[in-house]
């Protein structure tokens, strides 16, 4: 089950706001555990009990770290920690990467060894990370330890952000499991952003992954170098809108239940900087990398050394953790290096650059980034018409037909990856403050038709995943 899915919009979450907000409060949280399981189950139900295993694992070794640290146990409450998050990671490891690394024996040894052909439990790298850091805040004692497993388990499944993050740190809602005061104004809120994530993922990221499509699978010999680039943009658009959008719909959800999830996104591609672009892309992934390798191994506080060992150390990670492919690992050991050489030597010399040439630095090695990132080996063919046509040109007729027919929609992604449309809406409101009907009446309007389209191109789409489901 997706959230632009018609069976979500219309049955099953106006099934669980009737059942949330007609429970009694203590047991809310069990309402959510309960109806997130069924969520999950929908699509994969054998992969439930890993789940269940990974939650009853990670909550009782909150529970060992806590009562031995309290009586200054420290090495069995180290070792407790050593347990819990090695189990966490070796279910990661198994499903995940298995068949990689087989794969990868038999590539360089030529034997034949038998491949599992596992299915990946869809959102395990989100909800592993989860019980990971709330382990070692634990340990830390920068989070409470949490006594009732269905409060934890409604943290580690909570539907709302299950399947593709944002990766939410247990500290960071503790209060709210506690206690959580919902309101009209908070779910009107929550219902606006979750609007505006769905038009977002069904008007704009399913719109440019159909022209991706379309161009990605002309023949790469006969491809003119402008569709190559018309192409990779529109994979940048969709990408962004895509997993923007969950994020969107996930944080306004989370304001329906009474939740406040932190940002995801910031604009990533007003970014003048593959530095700042990665502190305004996927947020929480980025803090979780921070917070629990890159700073424990150093950061940056011993020497240059240090320094590269662990940017590359964290880039390798995160570059494996996306998937388990050598693209993936080329791609993080990419922006490794793009970092380290920002950090080194090259920011004092961007810096010196006007604005808008430093942004088309950044976008330039980002579009590179996601060719890495969606192409195997296969992509040379793209790769060369990018920079060369491969022998069919500058541009042609189809180029053009490319660019009329897609003209409005590609405005549409230029402008809404800004902070134009932002601006231009509070400028308008403002003007009109003191007539407060009218706001609420434009307000209506405007998000009524932003459903009322989506919810029309939904009845006649296929079926549309969220492209961070496979992470």
């Amino acid at each position: 089950m997706i959230f632009s899915s018609l069976l979500f919009l219309f049955r099953f979450l106006p099934a669980v706001l009737l059942l949330y907000f007609i429970s009694p409060r203590p047991i809310r949280n069990g309402v959510l555990f309960l109806v997130s399981l069924i969520f999950y189950a929908w699509g994969e139900p054998v992969y439930v009990l890993l789940m269940l295993a990974s939650i009853l694992s990670s909550w009782l070794g909150g529970l060992l770290v806590d009562y031995f640290r309290k009586r200054g146990q420290e090495g069995k409450a180290k070792l407790s920690l050593v347990l819990s998050v090695g189990f966490g990671l070796a279910l990661l490891g198994f499903f995940k990467y298995t068949d990689f690394l087989l794969n990868s024996i038999n590539q360089v040894t030529g034997w034949n060894l038998s491949l599992l052909n596992l299915a990946l439990p869809i959102g395990i790298s989100f909800y592993t990370f989860q019980t990971i850091s709330y382990i070692i805040d634990v340990y830390r004692q920068t989070a409470r330890v949490q006594k009732n497993i269905i409060s934890y388990g409604a943290y580690v499944t909570m539907f709302p952000q299950l399947i593709a993050g944002p990766i939410v740190q247990y500290k960071t809602i503790d209060e709210q499991l506690r206690q959580r005061q919902e309101s009209v104004e908070e779910f009107a809120d929550g219902v606006n952003r979750f609007v505006i994530g769905l038009g977002k993922k069904v008007l704009l990221a399913n719109n440019a992954g159909a022209l991706w499509d379309s161009i990605r699978l002309l023949s790469a010999g006969n491809l003119p170098a402008v569709t190559a680039w018309l192409g990779l943009a529109a994979y940048t658009f969709q990408i962004y809108f895509d997993f923007s959008a969950y994020s969107d719909m996930a944080i306004g959800l989370g304001h329906m239940f009474g939740f406040r999830f932190l940002e995801n996104f910031n604009y990533p591609y007003l970014s003048k900087s593959i530095t700042e672009f990665w502190r305004r892309w996927h947020i929480s992934l980025g803090t979780w990398f921070r917070e629990y390798v890159y700073i424990p191994l150093g950061g940056n506080r011993k020497g240059t050394g240090k320094l590269i060992r662990n940017t590359m150390i964290v880039w390798l990670l995160t570059g494996i953790w996306h998937g388990a492919d050598w693209n993936f690992l080329i791609w993080g050991l990419y922006y490794g290096l793009l970092l380290l050489a920002e950090k080194l030597f090259l920011k004092k010399y961007l810096e010196r650059l006007p604005g808008w040439l430093q942004h088309v630095y950044c976008m330039f090695f980002v579009m590179l980034g996601w060719f890495i990132f969606v192409f195997d080996q296969s992509g040379i063919g793209y790769l060369k018409a990018m920079f060369t046509g491969a022998g069919a040109g500058f541009f042609n007729r189809e180029t053009i037909y490319f660019l009329y027919n897609n003209g409005v929609l590609l405005i549409a992604l230029l402008l809404g990856s800004t902070m134009v449309p932002k601006k231009l809406a509070g400028s308008l409101l403002e003007r009109l403050k003191e007539h407060d009907w009218v706001c609420i009446v434009l307000r209506g309007v405007f998000y009524g038709a932003v459903f009322f389209l989506s919810v029309a191109y939904l009845v006649d789409a296929s079926y549309n995943p969220f492209l961070y489901f496979r992470f």
